[in-house]
This record gives C-alpha cells, structure tokens and sequence, in this order.
C-alpha cells in the first residue's frame, strides 16, 4: 500500500519510505515464549514501557545469550500508533547481535536516524518524534531486567530534551561558551527543541521539569553575575571569588588571563608560543592541559624548566593546586 493510499495530504509527505513500509509490513513483530527461550538455552527478557504523553505502549522481547551477553533475536509487541510500530520495529533491527550493554547505548536518535531514506531529511514530523524515545526507553528496562538494576542507572545526566538526548548540563554549558542569547541559539547549536518542543516552555503536548527558556534566562542571569564578580576583581583567584570556587569557564579566562600577561611575552620573544587545550578538576587539583607552538614544541626544557615556570607563575597567581600537563 502507498503513502498515499493511508494518508492524504502534506502531512504524510514528512514521513520517510522507511517508516510508510515498516507500518505495513513490520519485520519483527511478535512474541517469544519461555519454552522457546529454555530450548535455546537463552534468557528470555519481557520489557513493558507506555507513553503517558500519547498512550502508546510497546512490549519488547530479548533472548539473550549468556554466554556474552548477547541479543540472539529480539521481537516487540506495539499498541499504539504507525510510527509507533516503525520506530519499534526499527529498535529491535538494531538491537539483535548485539551485547546488552551494547544495546543500552542505542539513543532514540539512532533508531530515527535508521529510519530516514537521507541522511539529511527527518523520518517522521516533530510530534512523533517521541515515538522513538518510546523505543529507546524500552531498550532500557530491558536491560535493567536482565541486569537487576533500576532504568536510572543508565542515565548519568538530566536529560532536557528526550527528543535529541540533550542534557541540562551540556545546554547551560554550550550557553556560556558561546554566549548565547535566544532559544533558537540553543537549537542551532544543540538540536534541543527541534523536534516535539515540549521542553522549550509550558504548554507543550508534554510537562517537563526544566524547560529552554528557564534555563537560558537564569543561565544569562548567572553569567551576569559572574562577569559582575570578575569585574569587581583587581586579580582573578583574588577579592570576591576564588579560583577554586569559579566554574571551569572562568578559571579558562583567568588563566589565559596570566598566560597572556606573564607567559607568552616571554615565549613569543624566543620564537615560541602556548596554548590552553583544556582544563579540568581532578579532586583537590586543577589540571592545565598545554600544547607548546613554534621553537617551543622541539625546545628540550619544554618538559623541564620551561614547564616549571609556567606552572609556578600560574599557582603563584592564581591556585597552588594547579598543575600543567604538555600534550
């Protein structure tokens, strides 16, 4: 059956091939039962997960292997919608052969990604985007049933956006370092409320706990503040705020701070250069990670004395806990 034999319109028009002829033709629909898992000598998993948002529900079934860990077939069950169905059907494709642990790491993102006819078109409309979230969700308690834990040891970060997996700490981040102003920003740079946009602002098809908005206004106020502070400093780690207590953004801009004032002066007049590739807090230390340039990148001292004295004039200025690392 075509496209166009179910759904008149423009509408229909944004679903992929993919997803129209897994509607119809799905290729992993069913069920397994206990004594076809006990004859293989597989562990046979029955995963149950609904939507609240659209009542749709899917019921996944594993036979694992135990011998790796491995999904040797999978199959679903679908109450709910077509691209229900789709995604569901997709889910399953990609999760037969591979480890559990494998298969945990599949993202909503990959099983829409698996459905589009071009790499560069979408599957489905936003508001179905959901759909494979449902899908990637399943695949999570899945899991935690074969493994004995709870769905949320699975998730490390505050997931804002279900639709692009985009985390609240990535988008308050992406935020600072590129200053951005307006929720578009967020999604130009991030994919968050691309698609469903419930978690742009109330009122969406869905309630979430944070929402873009929220978290661009008090990021911006947060970031106010902060310039405010280092403003009202005569010398970063001094007066008001302490290096150990800045984020990591500003203890970037107070150590590019003396690298420009104290360090590269004296490179630059030998030839040489230096650059800030990262910085990161380990425990009680905060770790500069450097790449010498020019003369400096052969200069024998560079892991010698040359290292030394940009990390002594570094914790004299700024934290004795700091260490530099040349990479």
């Amino acid at each position: 059956m075509a496209k166009n034999d179910l759904i008149g319109g423009s509408i229909w028009e944004e679903y992929s091939n993919k997803v129209a002829e897994l509607m119809n033709n799905p290729k992993h629909r069913g069920r397994f039962t206990q004594e076809e898992a006990d004859s293989k000598g597989f562990k046979l998993i029955v995963a149950d997960f609904g939507a609240e948002s659209c009542g749709d529900a899917v019921r996944l079934y594993w036979l694992v292997n135990p011998n790796g860990d491995i999904i040797e077939n999978a199959k679903y069950e679908s109450f709910g919608c077509g691209t229900a169905i789709a995604s569901s059907d997709m889910m399953v494709e990609l999760c037969i052969g591979k480890s559990v642990d494998e298969a945990v790491k599949i993202t909503n993102l990959d099983v829409e990604m698996a459905l589009r006819d071009s790499p560069d078109i979408p599957a489905v409309p936003p508001q179905k985007m959901h759909c494979s979230v449902m899908a990637y969700d399943v695949i999570k308690k899945a899991a935690s049933l074969y493994k004995g834990v709870d769905m949320a040891s699975f998730e490390q970060e505050i997931i804002v956006c279900e639709c692009a997996r985009v985390s609240l700490s990535t988008i308050k981040e992406v935020i600072r370092l590129n200053d951005l102003k307006t929720v578009e920003d967020i999604t130009n740079y991030t994919k968050a409320g691309a698609f469903c946009k419930s978690c742009i602002k109330p009122g969406g098809h869905e309630d979430r706990e944070y929402y873009l908005v929220d978290i661009l206004r008090e990021t911006r106020e947060e970031m106010e503040k902060d310039k405010l502070l280092q403003n009202a400093n005569t010398v970063f780690g001094g007066g008001t705020v302490a290096f150990n207590d800045m984020t990591i953004v500003q203890k970037i801009k107070a150590i590019e701070s003396i690298i420009d004032e104290n360090i590269r002066p004296m490179l630059v007049m030998d030839g040489g250069n230096i650059e800030i590739l990262d910085v990161k807090d380990s425990g009680s230390h905060t770790d500069v990670y450097i790449r010498y340039l020019g003369a400096c990148s052969g200069c024998a001292s560079s892991s010698t004395g040359t290292l030394f004295a940009i990390e002594n004039v570094l914790k004299a200025k700024l934290d004795n806990a700091l260490r530099v690392f040349p990479v």
